[in-house]
């Protein structure tokens, strides 16, 4: 696999990218924006420029994106809804003068309605996204959630039926977090409980749709439902489980990244990073 982390943006995009390197990364994720705020201006010729130039001298394996937090494509008709998909045709677009292969994102919550009124919502979403966005090579990679609320996602069944109702499946890819696998009730700390998930992914989607990690430690319980990541080995999954995790073949090239808490000097992402090459084998 893979290591990097995700990165901030402030001063450009570009600074994403700088961060990365600096903490010796080889793959970065980033927004594409402010994530809470709906809306975000253009990258500038000149911003665009930056972030070529220092593209050109960093040798990433893969720098892909992370919708904002606002976003829920589940939300009954509303002006929320609207701005929703306006938010996320806008980071398309974004996403596509950068160059990124895809952006992740969470399904959305049902508020209520109920899991099935929750797809349906989810899917014409994305079907009224996908039309808008129809000339971008950009994908939309569904991350699983830890189910916390009325949020859809927590199984992969959930993922899957978003698969077999969008119009475009073929601008859909799979993001795995293991922290919300963890609280979703995946005990993926056992060879049988991580290869839960991967079953199901591989019956009703196909391993090939996953296209990233998120690696996250789990700061709640097995099946929880509660969304709280910790640091690498310091959490409810531990380093027996990422060791695991890290060296399953089938995922050798695929990006794993870090969404761990870090202070500005960022020497947190450092010791995470090295925690999880230390369980790599040679």
């Amino acid at each position: 696999m893979l290591f990097g982390a995700h990165c901030s943006t402030a001063g450009g995009a570009h600074k994403a990218l700088i961060r990365a390197r600096q903490i010796g990364a080889d793959i970065c994720q980033l927004f594409v924006k402010n994530n809470m705020q709906w809306f975000g201006k253009a990258p500038s010729p000149e911003a665009l420029e930056l972030y070529s130039n220092e593209l050109a001298v960093n040798t990433f394996c893969c720098i892909f994106g992370h919708a904002g937090y606002l976003i829920n494509l589940a939300a009954p008709p509303s002006r929320n809804r609207e701005l929703s998909i306006k938010s996320l045709i806008q980071e398309i677009e974004f996403a596509t003068q950068l160059g990124l292969p895809f952006l992740v994102i969470h399904p959305g919550a049902h508020l209520g309605a109920g899991d099935s009124e929750g797809f349906s919502r989810i899917v014409a979403g994305l079907d009224e996204v996908f039309a808008a966005t129809r000339s971008s090579p950009v994908r939309i990679a569904l991350e699983n959630t830890a189910g916390q609320g009325t949020c859809l996602g927590h199984r992969m069944q959930h993922l899957a039926e978003i698969y077999d109702r969008v119009k475009k499946p073929e601008r859909l890819g799979i993001c795995l977090d293991t922290a919300h696998l963890f609280a979703a009730g995946y005990d993926i700390r056992t060879a049988k409980g991580w290869e839960e998930p991967l079953r199901e992914i591989e019956s009703n989607i196909g391993l090939k749709q996953i296209l990233a990690f998120h690696l996250n430690d789990s700061k709640t319980d097995l099946g929880s439902r509660v969304d709280r990541h910790a640091h690498i080995g310091q959490g409810k999954i531990g380093k027996k489980g990422f060791r695991r995790i890290v060296n399953d073949l089938r995922f050798k090239d695929h990006p794993g990244c870090l969404e761990t808490p870090k202070s500005q000097d960022m020497h947190e992402d450092i010791q995470n990073l090295m925690t999880l090459r230390s369980l790599c084998k040679k």
